[in-house]
């Protein structure tokens, strides 16, 4: 195997199910979760809480702290389980720079699942009312390397988890021993 995946991405537009994923994930795994929500500075969070869409120069600064938060969890051996929109393949490219093996799972699903999805997510500073624009800003990852496309509105959470897993092993995941 070439390029063995050491970390993932767990990645799509709000309301695919990327936290809930990522959980199931790592507790099939033992991997480490990092929210990329938590991330956000402030600016941004009141940005979008307010319906605006974030652009390229709002996200660089948290794709860079998201970077460094892989390469750290990495340094100290264990296997990180980011999620992340990664809307655009320049925010991949950027992702994978920072640690070489980082792989994707792309959770797909319709604009009409994400918004009623996100209507019903109470607490979340993302309003429905963006959901439009992520669909306009995503490019699609699929067909790019080390990533796995899932149909997030037709799998249940665990389900969803399970495929993630079995690829990620396929792909050199390290079980613990």
């Amino acid at each position: 195997m070439n390029n063995p995946i050491t970390a993932l991405v767990i990645m799509g537009v709000a309301g695919c199910g990327k936290t809930c994923v990522s959980q199931a994930l790592c507790q099939l795994s033992g991997a480490t979760a990092i929210e990329g929500d938590t991330f956000h500075p402030a600016a941004n969070i009141q940005k979008m809480s307010a319906g605006i869409p974030l652009n390229d120069d709002d996200r660089a600064g948290w794709l860079d702290s998201l970077c460094d938060e892989l390469r750290r969890v990495d340094a100290t051996g264990e296997r990180p389980v980011l999620t992340c929109s990664a809307l655009k393949h320049s925010y991949r490219e950027r992702l994978r720079s920072a640690l070489p093996g980082l792989g994707f799972v792309f959770l797909e699903l319709t604009p009409e699942v994400a918004a009623d999805r996100v209507s019903h997510r109470p607490g979340h500073f993302m309003p429905s009312t963006l959901i439009d624009s992520q669909f306009a800003t995503l490019e699609s990852p699929v067909g790019e390397p080390l990533t796995l496309a899932l149909d997030a509105s037709s799998h249940s959470i665990d389900e969803l988890a399970r495929q993630a897993y079995v690829w990620w092993v396929a792909h050199g995941l390290k079980l613990a021993s």
